[in-house]
């Protein structure tokens, strides 16, 4: 699957500068599967002179979305992807940048229609898009926007797969002589995990995906910097383990990852998260909101990779229930903060709300991070029609999961819970329960 990707900033360096609008289509090489458009609020002026190129202004933006909140959309929604772009290098240096300010490396294999359009259809006068298109006979509509420019680019990729087929296909140069090419038309397309091998049987690579058949062959296909080619020619099997749910996925891949030690996965070894959300109440008994490394014994209300996603979580956190900011431990002036004078803070840095008011909207923000329930189960896809999977949550902590046929087990709890395999709880697996619990809709959750 390609993820046709365009966008525009405030200007040309991915350094200085920030993203102002961002548009995906995704692509299977026939027709347009899905799309996502969306402004960004690049909390900061956008220049005259683009504003006339693009259209997109201060006022256009200012109520936009900022980038924090719109990135978990764009990792989900290109996920399994190969990224494509109009000057990739362009498009893909400034969302990995932005997603380096939070603390997260975003990779995906990359495919630049520039450079694929010289190679293929040489000859042309110029190979900007504007000019590109006129030579195929691409009409683009919005020239400078994000969707119209990602529209005409998915018309070129069109146009380039027909002058090359085996853009469609999986690229055999380079692979391994050991591993057995037929095993690519044997690939699930559902919900799992997957695990790359050397020649000696060892684990390379653990992963998971919704979608196993796109994601292995996004790895077999991506040659974009020497480790990525260096694991594509060194596995010589592949094997998957189908879950139907992708929570199962995600919790068993860091299972797994923690147990076989692959070598290609070492930034997953440890625990992935370092800085931790804590509350307390201060002297005056207003609730204090925050972020500081972690420590062994240490029970945090949330966790984070880096210091820089942590700041922005808390931002978003103090914005959404009117927080005050200087008792977030990144702010350290005397008297009223900023916000107060703008008319942002109701004055609990000054003694002018009290503590019982304000503490009942930090909570509210206490209580937003916590799990739905203490004990639970959650139930979800199964790995066919006739199953379904569950996730077994018991005072806070996690427990494990199974399948069941629903036809047999109903709604009982008991006979559910015969099913559950029993795992490992740490921070690690409640965190990824309690995100996808906020970002993804599941069957049902059964309290008890």
């Amino acid at each position: 699957m390609y993820a046709v990707i365009d966008i525009e900033t405030t200007g040309g360096s991915a350094l200085y500068e920030k993203i102002t609008e961002i548009a995906i289509y995704l692509f299977d090489g026939q027709q347009i599967t899905g799309e996502y458009s969306t402004l960004i609020n690049p909390e900061k002026p956008i220049s005259p002179f683009i504003t006339r190129l693009t259209g997109i202004s201060d006022e256009m933006v200012q109520q936009a979305p900022r980038f924090y909140e719109v990135a978990r959309d764009i990792v989900e929604f290109t996920e399994d992807c190969i990224f494509v772009a109009h000057n990739a290098a362009f498009d893909y240096g400034f969302i990995r940048e932005e997603f380096r300010r939070l603390g997260y490396s975003y990779k995906r294999p990359v495919l630049c229609t520039v450079k694929l359009s010289r190679k293929l259809i040489p000859g042309f006068r110029s190979y900007s898009l504007g000019n590109l298109c006129e030579s195929m006979g691409i009409q683009i509509e919005n020239r400078h926007r994000a969707a119209g420019d990602a529209r005409a680019t998915v018309e070129v990729l069109r146009q380039l797969i027909h002058v090359d087929p085996s853009l469609h296909g999986v690229p055999l140069n380079g692979l391994n002589p050991g591993l057995d090419k037929d095993i690519f038309s044997k690939l699930p397309s559902t919900a799992g995990v997957y695990y790359f091998y050397d020649e000696n049987g060892d684990i390379l690579y653990i992963g998971k995906s919704k979608d196993l058949h796109s994601r292995i062959l996004s790895h077999i296909s991506n040659t974009n910097g020497s480790r990525a080619v260096e694991l594509r020619s060194s596995i010589a099997g592949i094997s998957c383990e189908e879950t139907g749910s992708e929570l199962i996925a995600l919790l068993l891949e860091s299972e797994e990852i923690k147990k076989q030690l692959p070598r290609f996965n070492r930034a997953q070894r440890q625990t992935r998260y370092k800085y931790g959300l804590y509350s307390f109440q201060n002297q005056a008994g207003y609730i204090n909101l925050q972020i500081s490394k972690i420590v062994a014994s240490d029970e945090p209300h949330q966790v984070f990779s880096s210091f820089e996603e942590a700041s922005a979580f808390m931002e978003a956190l103090y914005r959404k229930y009117s927080l005050c900011r200087k008792f977030s431990g990144l702010y350290s002036n005397n008297g009223a903060c900023f916000d107060h004078s703008i008319g942002q803070c109701r004055g609990a840095c000054i003694g002018a709300e009290s503590p019982e008011k304000y503490n009942v909207r930090a909570e509210q923000a206490l209580a937003s991070l916590r799990l739905p329930f203490d004990n639970m189960l959650i139930i979800d896809k199964g790995r066919n029609d006739d199953e379904r999977s569950a996730i077994l949550v018991e005072n806070g902590r996690y427990v494990g999961y199974g399948w069941f046929n629903p036809e047999y087990t109903g709604n009982d709890i008991s006979s559910i819970r015969e099913c559950i395999r029993t795992f490992n709880d740490n921070r690690d697996t409640r965190q990824i329960i309690r995100r996808y619990l906020k970002t993804n809709k599941i069957r049902k959750l059964i309290r008890f």
